[in-house]
């Protein structure tokens, strides 16, 4: 059984991490799947999604402070839209992930969340819960 849900998301910065755990995980219990994956995708060329800590919200202030460090946003870049380093950012960081669904749940670490970020905010945003059971 495969199932494709929509999940919105409504950024309020130019770059932020959102938490979207359990919005993700209803949408596995909306599927109605046991066990199997989630692939959670982002289907934005300015955003992306990703894994990590939600126990100390300075990891997510450190990412951000990263990639911003890493990738400037006025660095001389030849897309004319200004939004350049966005890109880069959400290739950096990727489109999706797969977790692994048990006894109905979600399969992540202790710390783990799942992560919408967005690179070119604030906009309305989605992202995409393709649930495979077996």
């Amino acid at each position: 059984m495969t199932r494709i849900d929509r999940i919105d998301v409504r950024t309020e910065r130019r770059e932020e991490l959102v938490d979207v755990s359990s919005r993700v995980a209803e949408a596995v219990r909306d599927a109605g799947v046991r066990d199997g994956h989630a692939l959670v995708f982002c289907p934005h060329t300015t955003a992306g999604v990703t894994i990590n800590e939600n126990a100390d919200p300075d990891v997510v202030t450190d990412i951000l402070e990263a990639l911003r460090r890493a990738v400037p946003r006025d660095a001389g870049y030849r897309h004319v839209e200004g939004n350049a380093d966005a890109h880069v950012k959400a290739s950096l960081m990727g489109s999706s992930v797969t977790i692994p669904v048990g006894d109905g749940r979600l399969v992540l670490g202790t710390w783990q969340a799942v992560y919408f970020a967005e690179f070119d905010g604030p906009r309305s945003r989605k992202l995409l819960v393709t649930t495979f059971s077996g």
